[in-house]
């Protein structure tokens, strides 16, 4: 079972909120976290900036990676939106299920 966790930072709330149902109701996600007010540091365009964000910790299937990386990309509002996966090599089996069951086969 290929399992991925995916991070993505926003500017707002409703932000967070809106992207966390459309990746779960198109089954894209079977589950988003979303941390509020996490400060974050960064070289943009030049300048050093600091910003409070919220951090979507998301949970999904390797193969639909693709998919919900362009469907962020498409409703996100900053320009370079962060979009990153890491493996879940291990965990409890019966959430990892869970993860596998709630999202769509493709």
């Amino acid at each position: 079972m290929d399992l991925r966790v995916v991070l993505c930072t926003v500017d707002k709330k409703d932000s967070a909120n809106k992207i966390a149902k459309v990746l779960v109701s198109e089954e894209l996600a079977a589950c988003v976290n979303i941390i509020p007010k996490i400060s974050s540091v960064y070289k943009w365009k030049g300048e050093v900036v600091e910003d409070e964000e919220y951090l979507l910790i998301i949970k999904t299937r390797e193969n639909l990676f693709e998919s919900l990386k362009e469907r962020i990309i498409e409703i996100h509002s900053y320009e370079v939106p962060e979009v990153i996966s890491f493996e879940i090599k291990e965990g409890h089996k019966p959430y990892l299920d869970w993860i596998y069951d709630s999202t769509k086969t493709v």
